[in-house]
């Protein structure tokens, strides 16, 4: 069963996107769990999947990383399972973060399941990402304080709290509720029963991230080679200072790397189509036939995107999992970007491109995407 999303995108996005928490009610209604706590644990003693376990008894905190062989020991209250990136494995979960597709995919970073026992939790924490946290079954208080600068210490090696904060926000959520929180805002969650939560996460990279992520592409592609030269230099009183348009000429170098617009959409669209998260690829086996491909389309079977993989048009560039994609059809390459699914009426004349129908065999045969069951 599909679960359907009830935002009023517009008005989310000016009054509270980026900057205050709200909870949404019944954002989802009739919301239906797509997993159950079993095959998240099953999930969770994976080696591929990423999957913590955090606890606590009496205040004091403890957390482990999977893969888990059993959970004989847990207890019935005080901890909390949590698997990242449950829609690369888990198809009934992937069609959650589906409606969220009106927001920027290279955005997204992945949804978080986690099943908690009465008392379980991760404890008060901020995240440094835009979150919606949807409800499953159960019940569960949160709080959610002002962005306001707060001292953040580590009670266990593997986390990392924030010290006891007055809430704006302090709510019981059912079912299909969604509570969303912008990045700074601390948040707790008190778990009453058994409960579900599924937080579809988006991530903005810091400036860290983008410069170092670049400077490995200016390697990878021999950029900025060129020597700092000073044709125009005059006797110097002091040697040892450097002067401010040496300073500036400097910049200037590496600014210019960074300005040239070709390298800079080929680096971004490599960076943004890397997944965070491994992701569950399967080799076509046996390949497909390029005319297998092509009546299947022109026949009106569906091709499904695999879960998880990011395909990117910056500028009429192509981006695949990290790689630059050249195309014989850009706009049968647009429609791949766009829709998860798609089949004739979305690929429309590429389907005649012989040189089309062998890229997309290609790429259906590495796994990327496949026909529906």
């Amino acid at each position: 069963m599909v679960n359907q999303l009830n935002i009023n995108w517009p008005e989310f996005l000016e009054k509270y996107w980026q900057k205050q928490p709200v909870v949404l009610k019944n954002a989802f209604p009739n919301f239906v769990d797509p997993i159950t706590p079993d095959e998240l644990a099953g999930l969770a003693m994976e080696p591929e999947v990423d999957s913590r376990l955090v606890s606590q008894t009496d205040g004091k905190w403890s957390a482990s990383h999977g893969p888990f062989e059993h959970f004989d020991d847990l207890g019935e209250t005080g901890w909390s399972l949590l698997a990242q990136a449950v829609n690369h494995w888990h198809m009934p979960s992937a069609e959650l973060v589906r409606p969220f597709r009106v927001l920027p995919e290279w955005r997204l970073d992945d949804l978080m399941i986690s099943y908690s026992v009465p008392g379980g939790g991760v404890g008060p924490h901020i995240d440094n990402y835009d979150v919606f946290i949807i409800q499953g079954m159960g019940r569960r208080r949160w709080r959610v304080g002002d962005a306001i600068p707060m001292r953040q210490f580590c009670p266990h090696p593997a986390l990392l709290h924030v010290d006891p904060f007055e809430p704006i926000i302090d709510v019981e959520m059912s079912p299909g509720d969604i509570l969303y929180i912008p990045p700074g805002f601390p948040h707790d969650g008190f778990t009453y029963e058994d409960t579900l939560n599924y937080s579809v996460g988006f991530r903005g990279p810091n400036g860290r991230d983008l410069i170092s992520s670049f400077a490995d592409y200016a390697l990878e592609n021999d950029l900025g080679g060129a020597h700092y030269s000073d044709p125009d230099l005059t006797v110097r009183e002091h040697a040892g200072r450097v002067e401010a348009h040496e300073l500036e000429r400097l910049r200037s170098m590496m600014v210019e790397i960074v300005s040239q617009p070709e390298d800079f959409k080929q680096w971004f669209g490599r960076f943004a189509s890397t997944p965070r998260h491994e992701l569950d690829i399967a080799p076509a086996e046996p390949p497909y036939s390029e005319e297998e491909v092509q009546d299947a389309l022109m026949g009106g079977e569906m091709l499904t995107r695999l879960s998880g993989l990011r395909v990117l048009n910056i500028d009429g560039n192509f981006f695949i999992n990290s790689e630059s994609w050249k195309t014989a059809d850009a706009k049968a390459a647009d429609a791949l970007c766009r829709f998860t699914e798609l089949g004739q009426s979305e690929l429309g004349d590429a389907l005649q491109n012989p040189a089309f129908i062998a890229e997309l065999t290609a790429l259906m045969n590495q796994g990327y995407w496949f026909f529906e069951e």
